[in-house]
Protein backbone atom coordinates (compact mmCIF):
# COMPACT_ATOMS: atom_id res chain seq x y z
CA UNK A 1 0.00 0.00 0.00
CA UNK A 2 1.80 3.72 -0.82
CA UNK A 3 1.71 6.24 0.95
CA UNK A 4 -1.82 8.01 -1.45
CA UNK A 5 -3.78 5.42 -0.48
CA UNK A 6 -3.17 4.25 3.18
CA UNK A 7 -5.33 6.45 5.50
CA UNK A 8 -3.79 8.57 8.04
CA UNK A 9 -0.15 7.63 6.30
CA UNK A 10 2.64 10.24 5.58
CA UNK A 11 5.63 9.86 4.02
CA UNK A 12 9.27 10.60 4.76
CA UNK A 13 12.44 10.95 3.62
CA UNK A 14 15.04 8.93 5.17
CA UNK A 15 18.71 9.56 4.93
CA UNK A 16 21.17 7.09 5.80
CA UNK A 17 24.99 5.51 6.48
CA UNK A 18 26.71 2.61 4.87
CA UNK A 19 26.68 -0.80 7.05
CA UNK A 20 29.08 -0.84 9.91
CA UNK A 21 32.46 -1.89 8.32
CA UNK A 22 31.17 -0.98 4.38
CA UNK A 23 32.59 1.66 2.11
CA UNK A 24 30.41 4.51 1.01
CA UNK A 25 27.88 3.86 -1.81
CA UNK A 26 27.43 0.03 -0.85
CA UNK A 27 23.89 -0.12 -0.40
CA UNK A 28 23.00 3.24 1.48
CA UNK A 29 20.90 5.93 -0.11
CA UNK A 30 17.92 8.28 0.59
CA UNK A 31 15.12 6.00 1.35
CA UNK A 32 10.89 5.84 1.96
CA UNK A 33 8.87 5.06 4.25
CA UNK A 34 5.40 5.83 5.40
CA UNK A 35 4.33 6.31 8.86
CA UNK A 36 0.88 5.95 9.88
CA UNK A 37 0.08 9.34 12.18
CA UNK A 38 -2.96 7.69 14.10
CA UNK A 39 -0.73 4.50 15.32
CA UNK A 40 3.20 5.30 14.54
CA UNK A 41 3.17 1.96 12.79
CA UNK A 42 5.77 2.58 10.08
CA UNK A 43 5.80 0.48 6.85
CA UNK A 44 7.29 0.17 2.57
CA UNK A 45 10.58 1.65 3.07
CA UNK A 46 12.09 1.59 -0.72
CA UNK A 47 15.65 3.04 -1.47
CA UNK A 48 14.17 6.35 -3.96
CA UNK A 49 18.07 6.70 -5.26
CA UNK A 50 21.56 5.48 -4.68
CA UNK A 51 24.21 7.64 -2.71
CA UNK A 52 27.23 7.72 -1.07
CA UNK A 53 26.73 8.26 2.85
CA UNK A 54 23.64 10.45 2.34
CA UNK A 55 23.33 11.43 6.37
CA UNK A 56 21.87 14.83 6.28
CA UNK A 57 18.71 15.06 4.04
CA UNK A 58 16.72 18.89 3.56
CA UNK A 59 13.77 19.78 0.82
CA UNK A 60 13.28 23.08 -1.00
CA UNK A 61 9.98 24.76 -0.03
CA UNK A 62 8.96 24.22 -3.40
CA UNK A 63 8.55 20.06 -2.69
CA UNK A 64 10.24 19.60 -6.60
CA UNK A 65 13.95 19.33 -5.15
CA UNK A 66 16.27 17.45 -2.51
CA UNK A 67 19.60 18.27 -1.04
CA UNK A 68 21.81 15.21 0.69
CA UNK A 69 25.00 15.60 1.68
CA UNK A 70 27.87 13.23 0.85
CA UNK A 71 29.26 12.70 4.36
CA UNK A 72 32.80 11.34 2.69
CA UNK A 73 36.41 13.39 2.94
CA UNK A 74 35.94 15.44 0.20
CA UNK A 75 32.41 15.85 0.91
CA UNK A 76 29.57 16.10 -1.70
CA UNK A 77 26.19 17.73 -2.17
CA UNK A 78 23.87 16.40 -4.27
CA UNK A 79 20.69 18.21 -5.90
CA UNK A 80 17.96 15.52 -6.55
CA UNK A 81 14.58 15.86 -8.23
CA UNK A 82 11.43 14.59 -6.70
CA UNK A 83 9.40 12.57 -9.22
CA UNK A 84 5.82 11.54 -8.90
CA UNK A 85 5.79 10.47 -4.91
CA UNK A 86 8.52 8.39 -4.21
CA UNK A 87 11.37 8.76 -6.98
CA UNK A 88 14.74 11.12 -7.17
CA UNK A 89 16.83 12.00 -9.68
CA UNK A 90 20.18 13.16 -9.62
CA UNK A 91 20.14 16.65 -11.36
CA UNK A 92 23.21 17.82 -10.19
CA UNK A 93 26.02 16.97 -8.01
CA UNK A 94 29.07 19.29 -6.44
CA UNK A 95 31.64 19.41 -3.29
CA UNK A 96 30.36 20.48 -0.11
CA UNK A 97 33.62 22.76 0.08
CA UNK A 98 34.57 21.07 2.56
CA UNK A 99 35.36 17.29 4.49
CA UNK A 100 32.82 15.43 5.83
CA UNK A 101 29.26 17.35 5.63
CA UNK A 102 26.96 16.17 8.34
CA UNK A 103 24.25 18.95 7.89
CA UNK A 104 22.30 20.97 4.72
CA UNK A 105 19.51 23.57 5.43
CA UNK A 106 17.43 25.09 2.46
CA UNK A 107 15.04 28.16 1.95
CA UNK A 108 13.09 29.12 -0.68
CA UNK A 109 16.14 31.04 -2.19
CA UNK A 110 19.14 29.38 -0.58
CA UNK A 111 21.15 25.88 0.46
CA UNK A 112 23.68 25.86 3.79
CA UNK A 113 25.79 23.37 4.37
CA UNK A 114 28.08 22.51 7.50
CA UNK A 115 31.29 20.47 6.97
CA UNK A 116 32.55 18.96 10.21
CA UNK A 117 35.83 18.40 9.65
CA UNK A 118 37.40 20.88 8.85
CA UNK A 119 34.62 23.90 10.44
CA UNK A 120 34.05 24.82 6.57
CA UNK A 121 30.49 26.30 5.40
CA UNK A 122 29.05 26.90 2.39
CA UNK A 123 26.29 28.80 0.55
CA UNK A 124 24.61 28.35 -2.77
CA UNK A 125 21.67 30.94 -4.22
CA UNK A 126 19.21 28.65 -5.54
CA UNK A 127 16.29 29.19 -8.11
CA UNK A 128 12.22 28.57 -7.83
CA UNK A 129 12.59 25.02 -8.16
CA UNK A 130 15.83 25.14 -5.75
CA UNK A 131 18.27 24.17 -8.11
CA UNK A 132 21.64 25.76 -7.56
CA UNK A 133 21.98 29.54 -9.37
CA UNK A 134 25.43 30.68 -8.56
CA UNK A 135 28.92 29.30 -7.75
CA UNK A 136 29.01 28.77 -3.48
CA UNK A 137 30.60 31.10 -1.21
CA UNK A 138 32.28 29.68 1.68
CA UNK A 139 33.33 30.57 5.26
CA UNK A 140 36.24 29.08 7.21
CA UNK A 141 35.96 28.69 11.04
CA UNK A 142 39.20 28.51 12.94
CA UNK A 143 40.04 27.70 17.11
CA UNK A 144 39.43 24.54 19.38
CA UNK A 145 38.47 23.70 22.35
CA UNK A 146 39.65 21.88 25.92
CA UNK A 147 37.99 18.23 25.37
CA UNK A 148 41.21 17.10 23.32
CA UNK A 149 39.79 14.02 21.59
CA UNK A 150 36.80 16.19 20.00
CA UNK A 151 37.73 19.64 20.34
CA UNK A 152 41.29 19.54 18.25
CA UNK A 153 39.54 22.11 15.38
CA UNK A 154 36.87 23.51 14.40
CA UNK A 155 34.04 21.79 13.44
CA UNK A 156 30.68 23.02 12.07
CA UNK A 157 27.47 20.88 12.81
CA UNK A 158 24.09 22.74 11.91
CA UNK A 159 23.35 25.64 9.85
CA UNK A 160 19.75 27.48 10.84
CA UNK A 161 18.97 30.23 8.50
CA UNK A 162 17.84 33.05 10.29
CA UNK A 163 14.14 33.79 10.18
CA UNK A 164 13.04 36.18 7.79
CA UNK A 165 16.67 36.71 6.44
CA UNK A 166 17.50 33.21 4.35
CA UNK A 167 20.90 34.97 3.37
CA UNK A 168 22.73 34.79 6.63
CA UNK A 169 22.56 31.79 8.83
CA UNK A 170 23.65 30.75 12.34
CA UNK A 171 26.38 28.28 12.58
CA UNK A 172 26.89 25.61 15.71
CA UNK A 173 30.90 25.11 15.97
CA UNK A 174 31.40 21.83 18.25
CA UNK A 175 35.17 22.16 18.30
CA UNK A 176 35.41 25.97 19.31
CA UNK A 177 31.90 26.33 21.25
CA UNK A 178 30.66 29.22 19.46
CA UNK A 179 28.35 30.17 17.70
CA UNK A 180 29.03 32.07 14.47
CA UNK A 181 27.02 34.06 12.02
CA UNK A 182 27.53 34.04 8.08
CA UNK A 183 25.82 36.24 5.89
CA UNK A 184 26.13 35.58 2.01
CA UNK A 185 27.46 38.46 -0.30
CA UNK A 186 24.48 38.99 -2.45
CA UNK A 187 22.18 39.01 0.44
CA UNK A 188 24.02 42.25 2.13
CA UNK A 189 27.24 42.59 1.70
CA UNK A 190 28.83 39.33 2.88
CA UNK A 191 30.06 38.85 6.49
CA UNK A 192 30.89 36.50 9.42
CA UNK A 193 30.83 37.70 12.99
CA UNK A 194 31.26 35.63 16.30
CA UNK A 195 27.43 35.24 17.26
CA UNK A 196 27.79 34.11 20.66
CA UNK A 197 30.37 32.29 23.00
CA UNK A 198 29.18 29.21 25.22
CA UNK A 199 31.07 27.64 28.24
CA UNK A 200 33.82 25.61 27.30
CA UNK A 201 33.75 21.93 26.89
CA UNK A 202 29.94 22.42 25.59
CA UNK A 203 30.36 21.00 22.07
CA UNK A 204 27.15 23.22 20.51
CA UNK A 205 25.46 20.76 18.13
CA UNK A 206 21.68 21.54 17.14
CA UNK A 207 19.34 24.15 18.12
CA UNK A 208 16.21 25.16 18.12
CA UNK A 209 14.67 29.00 17.45
CA UNK A 210 12.20 29.86 20.05
CA UNK A 211 9.19 32.14 19.51
CA UNK A 212 10.86 35.79 20.61
CA UNK A 213 14.11 34.45 18.76
CA UNK A 214 15.90 32.95 21.41
CA UNK A 215 17.77 30.02 21.10
CA UNK A 216 18.47 26.01 22.90
CA UNK A 217 21.03 24.58 21.59
CA UNK A 218 22.18 21.17 22.55
CA UNK A 219 25.75 20.48 23.99
CA UNK A 220 27.01 17.07 22.93
CA UNK A 221 29.90 17.30 24.87
CA UNK A 222 28.42 18.61 28.39
CA UNK A 223 24.50 16.89 27.65
CA UNK A 224 22.56 20.34 28.67
CA UNK A 225 20.27 22.17 26.84
CA UNK A 226 21.80 26.46 26.59
CA UNK A 227 20.08 29.14 26.43
CA UNK A 228 20.90 31.95 24.62
CA UNK A 229 18.75 35.29 24.40
CA UNK A 230 18.97 37.93 21.55
CA UNK A 231 21.17 40.90 21.24
CA UNK A 232 21.98 43.61 18.48
CA UNK A 233 24.78 42.56 17.04
CA UNK A 234 27.85 44.13 14.86
CA UNK A 235 27.08 45.09 10.89
CA UNK A 236 23.17 43.97 11.76
CA UNK A 237 24.02 39.99 12.06
CA UNK A 238 22.53 38.48 14.81
CA UNK A 239 24.18 38.04 18.50
CA UNK A 240 23.46 36.49 21.36
CA UNK A 241 24.31 36.05 25.16
CA UNK A 242 24.12 32.91 27.13
CA UNK A 243 21.56 32.60 29.79
CA UNK A 244 21.58 29.79 31.62
CA UNK A 245 21.85 25.79 30.77
CA UNK A 246 20.02 22.94 31.64
CA UNK A 247 20.38 19.92 32.21
CA UNK A 248 19.39 17.27 28.92
CA UNK A 249 18.48 13.47 30.76
CA UNK A 250 18.46 12.28 34.71
CA UNK A 251 19.81 8.83 32.38
CA UNK A 252 23.26 7.71 32.48
CA UNK A 253 25.26 4.97 31.13
CA UNK A 254 28.66 3.09 30.98
CA UNK A 255 30.75 2.17 34.02
CA UNK A 256 31.40 5.54 34.78
CA UNK A 257 27.67 6.52 34.60
CA UNK A 258 28.16 9.06 32.04
CA UNK A 259 25.49 11.79 30.60
CA UNK A 260 25.24 10.70 27.05
CA UNK A 261 25.83 12.73 23.91
CA UNK A 262 22.55 14.69 22.70
CA UNK A 263 22.39 14.78 19.02
CA UNK A 264 18.77 16.58 17.87
CA UNK A 265 16.61 18.43 19.07
CA UNK A 266 12.93 19.49 18.40
CA UNK A 267 10.24 21.64 19.74
CA UNK A 268 6.55 20.44 19.85
CA UNK A 269 4.51 22.02 17.12
CA UNK A 270 2.51 23.98 20.57
CA UNK A 271 5.66 25.28 21.40
CA UNK A 272 5.51 23.52 25.36
CA UNK A 273 8.19 20.83 24.89
CA UNK A 274 11.57 20.31 23.93
CA UNK A 275 12.41 16.43 22.39
CA UNK A 276 16.43 15.56 22.33
CA UNK A 277 17.90 12.42 21.37
CA UNK A 278 21.13 11.20 23.48
CA UNK A 279 23.11 8.39 22.38
CA UNK A 280 24.40 6.56 25.50
CA UNK A 281 21.79 6.06 27.58
CA UNK A 282 19.41 6.05 23.86
CA UNK A 283 16.76 7.95 25.30
CA UNK A 284 14.41 10.31 23.80
CA UNK A 285 14.33 13.23 26.44
CA UNK A 286 11.52 15.46 26.94
CA UNK A 287 11.61 19.02 28.76
CA UNK A 288 9.22 21.30 29.40
CA UNK A 289 9.53 25.29 27.97
CA UNK A 290 8.41 27.88 29.75
CA UNK A 291 7.98 31.62 30.06
CA UNK A 292 7.35 33.71 32.25
CA UNK A 293 8.48 36.98 34.00
CA UNK A 294 12.12 36.17 34.54
CA UNK A 295 12.20 34.62 31.08
CA UNK A 296 12.55 30.67 29.64
CA UNK A 297 12.90 27.90 31.57
CA UNK A 298 13.52 24.32 30.54
CA UNK A 299 12.41 21.26 32.75
CA UNK A 300 13.12 18.02 32.37
CA UNK A 301 10.31 15.86 32.21
CA UNK A 302 10.92 12.51 31.89
CA UNK A 303 13.09 9.75 29.51
CA UNK A 304 11.87 7.55 26.89
CA UNK A 305 14.22 4.40 26.52
CA UNK A 306 14.44 3.51 22.94
CA UNK A 307 16.68 0.21 23.44
CA UNK A 308 20.28 -0.45 24.27
CA UNK A 309 22.39 0.59 21.44
CA UNK A 310 19.95 2.16 19.39
CA UNK A 311 22.15 5.35 19.70
CA UNK A 312 19.46 8.04 18.23
CA UNK A 313 21.34 10.38 15.96
CA UNK A 314 18.07 12.38 14.68
CA UNK A 315 14.57 12.72 14.82
CA UNK A 316 11.26 14.37 13.21
CA UNK A 317 7.85 15.52 14.58
CA UNK A 318 5.14 13.79 12.44
CA UNK A 319 1.95 15.96 12.40
CA UNK A 320 -1.40 14.22 10.91
CA UNK A 321 -2.18 14.15 7.62
CA UNK A 322 -3.36 17.52 6.17
CA UNK A 323 -7.46 18.58 6.93
CA UNK A 324 -9.43 17.07 4.74
CA UNK A 325 -7.95 13.53 4.70
CA UNK A 326 -9.29 10.65 6.67
CA UNK A 327 -6.87 11.79 9.37
CA UNK A 328 -7.58 15.41 10.36
CA UNK A 329 -8.73 15.04 13.80
CA UNK A 330 -6.61 17.10 16.51
CA UNK A 331 -4.04 14.82 18.10
CA UNK A 332 -3.61 14.27 22.61
CA UNK A 333 0.07 13.37 21.51
CA UNK A 334 2.86 14.25 18.94
CA UNK A 335 4.37 11.56 17.10
CA UNK A 336 8.11 11.54 16.96
CA UNK A 337 10.07 9.14 14.34
CA UNK A 338 13.70 8.53 15.62
CA UNK A 339 16.58 7.16 13.89
CA UNK A 340 18.49 5.01 15.51
CA UNK A 341 21.89 4.61 13.99
CA UNK A 342 23.37 1.69 15.82
CA UNK A 343 20.39 -1.06 15.92
CA UNK A 344 19.39 0.21 11.97
CA UNK A 345 16.03 0.78 12.59
CA UNK A 346 13.29 3.55 13.01
CA UNK A 347 11.47 4.33 16.10
CA UNK A 348 7.84 5.61 17.06
CA UNK A 349 7.32 7.64 19.55
CA UNK A 350 4.55 9.53 21.19
CA UNK A 351 4.31 12.09 23.93
CA UNK A 352 1.33 12.99 25.54
CA UNK A 353 0.65 16.81 25.28
CA UNK A 354 -0.62 17.43 28.77
CA UNK A 355 1.78 15.52 30.89
CA UNK A 356 4.84 14.91 28.27
CA UNK A 357 5.29 11.05 29.27
CA UNK A 358 5.87 9.11 26.09
CA UNK A 359 6.21 5.70 24.88
CA UNK A 360 7.98 3.76 22.20
CA UNK A 361 4.83 2.16 19.90
CA UNK A 362 6.41 0.81 16.86
CA UNK A 363 9.82 -0.23 15.39
CA UNK A 364 10.89 -1.21 12.17
CA UNK A 365 14.16 -2.52 11.50
CA UNK A 366 16.30 -0.40 8.34
CA UNK A 367 18.27 -1.96 5.66
CA UNK A 368 21.14 0.53 6.56
CA UNK A 369 21.16 2.49 9.09
CA UNK A 370 19.03 5.43 9.19
CA UNK A 371 20.81 9.09 9.84
CA UNK A 372 18.26 11.68 9.23
CA UNK A 373 14.12 11.72 9.05
CA UNK A 374 12.76 14.35 7.02
CA UNK A 375 8.59 14.52 7.02
CA UNK A 376 7.54 15.39 3.04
Amino acid sequence: MTSEQAPGARPLWIGTYPRPGADPGSGEGVFRVDVDTRTGLLSGERRAIALPSPSFVAAHPSGRTLYAVGETDPGSLAVLGVVGTDSLVARRTVSSGGADPCHVAATADRVWVANYADGTVSTWPTDDDGLLAAAPESFGHHGSGPVLDRQQGPHAHFAHPVRGDSGTALVTDLGTDELRSHRAAPAGGGGSELAATLPPGTGPRHLVELPDGALLVAGELDCRLHLLAPEVGPHGLPRYRHAGSFPVTDATWGADDGPGFPSHLTLSPDGRYVHVGVRGPDVLAVLRVEHGFAGWTVRHVGDVPLGAGAWPRHHAVVTPAAPGGQDDSSPAHDLIVVAAQNTSELISVTVDLASGEGEVVARRPFPVPPACVLVS
